[in-house]
Parts: C-alpha cells; sequence; structure tokens
C-alpha cells in the first residue's frame, strides 16, 4: 500500500500481528472510533480481513517503515504476537522508527520478568513499554476484554483513550485499569491463567464426580449446572461448561465431548504461576494441583495400562450419597473456587511488595467482573473485602468468606470423602480443602519436619517454650 493512500500520521492506533487475537482486538479499536493501521510479515492476512470485514477505519500496510509513519504522535502501538523471542525481534525492528515518548505495548502472555527488561530499555531510550494482559479469548477480544496494562503511568495516559473504549463494561465500571509498574500488569495476567487452571479442572472433577457417581449424561449434568448458574456458583466457565456438555456431534449424535480424548494441553502460564509460587514462598496447591493433572492426562497410555494392574473400589454410593452428592458437588465448588482465589490473589500480594508494584486487589476483582475468562459472582463479594481491608491477609478469614467457607466446609469434606472411597481423583478439590485446613490450624506437624532438619543436617530449630533463645540446635542422639 502506498505512502499515498496512507498519508503520515493519519491513524490513530497501530497493531503488529495480525492472527485471531490481533485482529480481533483491531476490528474491536476501530469500531470504537480509532483510524487502525495494521502490520503482519504476511500482508495476505490483513488482505484476508478486509475481505471478510471490510473495516473502513482499519488500513494495512506491508511496509513496517510506513505503518509507523502512518501513526500520529505519540505513537501507541499494540503487538499481538507469540510470547518470547518474537516480541524482542518486533521490538529491535520498532526501535529504531520510533520517536520519544511513542507507547510499544505488549498483549501477549509475556513472561514477566521479560518485560520488566523489555520496559526498562525503552525506557533507556526515551522510549515508553507496556506490558498488557489481556483476558477473553477471540470473543472478548472483538467485543471487550478484560484488560491489565503494566507500565509508566505517564505511558498509561496516553493509551487509556483506547484501552477504556475497547475494555469491557460491568456493573462495576470499565474492566481495564493501570495495574502498576514495569511487569505487573504481565504478573497479574499470569495469575489470572493459574486460577483460570484450577478452576477448570474443578468444573472437570464436578463433571467427573457426578458422571460416574450418579451416572449423570451430558445434557443431565447441562440441566444441573444451569440451576447452578442461576446462583452463588455462576461464573463464565460455568456457563462455557453448558454449552459444551449440549453440543452434539453432527456425525454420531452423540455428546460431542464424550468423544474428546481425555488429554489436556497448556501454553504456560500455569507453569510460571507455580515456578513464582515457589519462588515467593506462596502455596498455590490448587492451581499446582490443576497443573498436574494436565500433565497426568497426557500420560493416556500408561494411565490405561496401569488400569489393567491396578482396579478401581467396587463399591457403590450410599442412599446418603445418592441423596446428596449433587448438593455436595455445589457447595463444594463455590468453596473450592474461594480458596483458589485467595491462593492467586495472596501471590499476587506477595509480588507486590517484592516489586514495590503497589497492585490494587479490589481493582482487579473489578476489572475481572467482565471481559475476562475468570469472572464470576464471587468477585463482586471479594472485591469488597479488599476495599474494606486492603491490606486483608487472606481472602478466606475475611468477614464476607469465612462464615461461608464454615458452612460448605461440612459438604466438601464428605464430597472428596465420597470421591476416594470411590476412587474418583478430584486432585483441586483435595488440595484446596487441604490448604484450608492448613491455613486454620494454630498447629501444625512441622515441628517434626525441622527437628529431622537438625538431626541429619544441623538447621537449627526455634523452641516454643524460650522464643528469646533465637535459632538452636541439639544432640538428638
Amino acid at each position: 500500500m502506498s505512502a499515498a493512500t496512507n498519508p503520515p500520521g493519519q491513524f490513530q492506533f497501530g497493531v503488529v500481528g495480525m492472527g485471531v487475537m490481533g485482529a480481533s482486538i483491531a476490528l474491536n479499536i476501530a469500531d470504537r472510533g480509532f483510524k487502525v493501521a495494521a502490520w503482519d510479515r504476511h500482508p495476505e492476512k490483513i488482505d484476508a480481513i478486509h475481505a471478510k470485514e471490510g473495516h473502513p477505519e482499519m488500513k494495512g500496510t506491508g511496509s513496517l517503515a510506513e505503518f509507523v509513519q502512518m501513526l500520529e504522535r505519540p505513537r501507541r502501538i499494540l503487538l499481538m504476537v507469540t510470547a518470547g523471542a518474537p516480541v524482542d525481534q518486533m521490538m529491535d525492528q520498532l526501535a529504531p522508527l520510533l520517536s520519544p515518548g511513542d507507547v510499544l505495548i505488549d498483549g501477549g502472555n509475556s513472561w514477566f520478568h521479560d518485560t520488566q527488561r523489555r520496559e526498562k530499555a525503552f525506557r533507556e531510550k526515551g522510549l515508553h513499554f507496556i506490558g498488557m494482559g489481556v483476558s477473553g479469548g477471540e470473543e472478548g477480544a472483538r467485543h471487550g476484554p478484560s484488560l491489565m496494562p503494566g507500565g509508566p503511568k505517564e505511558a498509561y495516559a496516553i493509551i487509556r483513550p483506547v484501552v477504556e473504549a475497547i475494555a469491557a463494561r460491568a456493573e462495576s465500571g470499565l474492566c481495564v485499569t493501570h495495574v502498576g509498574p514495569d511487569g505487573a500488569g504481565h504478573f497479574v495476567k499470569m495469575v489470572h491463567n493459574g486460577i483460570e487452571y484450577a478452576d477448570m479442572q474443578l468444573l472437570a472433577e464436578t463433571y467427573d464426580v457426578l458422571r460416574r457417581g450418579l451416572g449423570l449424561t451430558a445434557d443431565g449434568l447441562a440441566d444441573l449446572f444451569e440451576k447452578w448458574n442461576q446462583g452463588i456458583a455462576e461464573s463464565f466457565l460455568l456457563e462455557t461448561t453448558i454449552k459444551v456438555l449440549r453440543k452434539k456431534d453432527a456425525e454420531t449424535g452423540k455428546p460431542l465431548v464424550d468423544l474428546v480424548l481425555d488429554k489436556a494441553g497448556q501454553k504456560g502460564t500455569g507453569k510460571w504461576t507455580v515456578q513464582v509460587s515457589l519462588d515467593l514462598g506462596i502455596p498455590v496447591p490448587s492451581i499446582a494441583s490443576a497443573l498436574d493433572a494436565r500433565n497426568l492426562s497426557a500420560m493416556k497410555d500408561e494411565r490405561v495400562a496401569a488400569s489393567a494392574k491396578l482396579p478401581a473400589p467396587q463399591l457403590a454410593l450410599t442412599d446418603e450419597e445418592k441423596t446428596n452428592l449433587a448438593s455436595w458437588a455445589h457447595d463444594a465448588l463455590y468453596a473450592a473456587r474461594v480458596v483458589t482465589y485467595a491462593q492467586g490473589l495472596r501471590l499476587i500480594q506477595a509480588a507486590s511488595k517484592e516489586y514495590n508494584w503497589n497492585v490494587s486487589l479490589a481493582e482487579m476483582a473489578r476489572i475481572w467482573r467482565g471481559g475476562c475468562i475468570i469472572r464470576a459472582k464471587l468477585l463482586s463479594p471479594l472485591r469488597e473485602a479488599f476495599t474494606q481491608q486492603p491490606d486483608l491477609p487472606n481472602l478466606v478469614v475475611s468477614d464476607a468468606f469465612a462464615p461461608v467457607l464454615t458452612k460448605l466446609a461440612p459438604a466438601w469434606r464428605r464430597l472428596v470423602g465420597t470421591a476416594a472411597r470411590l476412587g474418583i481423583p478430584v486432585p483441586v478439590f483435595s488440595s484446596s480443602l487441604a490448604y484450608l485446613d492448613s491455613y486454620r490450624s494454630p498447629e501444625l506437624p512441622q515441628n517434626l519436619t525441622q527437628a529431622q532438619r537438625d538431626l541429619f543436617g544441623a538447621h537449627t530449630y526455634q523452641r516454643r517454650d524460650k522464643p528469646e533463645a533465637g535459632f538452636v540446635h541439639s544432640d538428638w542422639s
């Protein structure tokens, strides 16, 4: 496309990368009245978008230099490319073409330490860099995502009119906010995805227990979940689960979900969340168990072989279990989801302190209320809990949730116990319950663990009866 067709400085926003997410968000921006310049290393992608959408506010070019010149200053450019090396490569190509004060936004799922490094490198060049989490998938990107931008406040002020225009809208307001400096936005998005892993696994475990335990069909489960989605368990992921269960295979007429191989993939954000939790010393067992569940699912051939040598218990439900299992599952789902969110938010809280980000957990709950994958009804009382007490150490002890967890815990225990008796794995239900029980326990058996460490490694310990003595070592022989 020639410079005559695309005069310099006439476009208000640029998008690099016309894959599914890039094209969707570019069209969303254009829908809001902004003139959008588009670039992709495969120009035919832009042609395909125009052929399908024909949006008058969006123009493409095959020249990166022309693309930059098309934009008004300060330039605002969103990268929607694969995380990792491709981001660095695009930054290297764009940096010489940009001017001081221009803003480059990385909208992918980048590792937050990479974002910190990139922000520093651009700052030293007089350029702005923002790492922005984008949640909501293709549909959200096209019609209203939840956006989590992190970077300099002055850079956010430059992009704010655009991101506020395209963000999802909920009863709590626009689903976008300035999360904090450098890598804060991408960190929050990473933890969001970790919570998503656990929430999806909880729904899978609920499905499995009720399918195997009560013999419910896909349609029967969908009917039940539709009732649940009218109450406290309401969430986008439960809504999508209902859609999955309702879908029939065109060829066989069977529920399509029954024909899907039980092997789940992952793209890395769940793993990163668990890795960072270890680095910061913040336990996230629900997320770790969900990650393990996906890894175990990938071992399909081994699982099939093991089933022949390790038979499941041949037990039937009691009459009480038949009557109450679905109710127990409902209560357990809500309680375990609260505990999962509590772990993720505690991790954000710790990282915010470690990196001086000053992330508002109440704001994170607010912007997650619409557009994003983990949006759920419980985010409203969650937001209120952190609004009333911003330094709340853990969601589970808040006035909003502690009584609820206490009330629902008996049903949760019955669900986990019944599943264990029948040999049905419920790793996230179980680990979430163990987390709650550990957190509420004034005494844990790690006195024995520390004594063992001192015996074989002279790692020392503290005496509960003599705290003033500090760390001491004993001869255990």
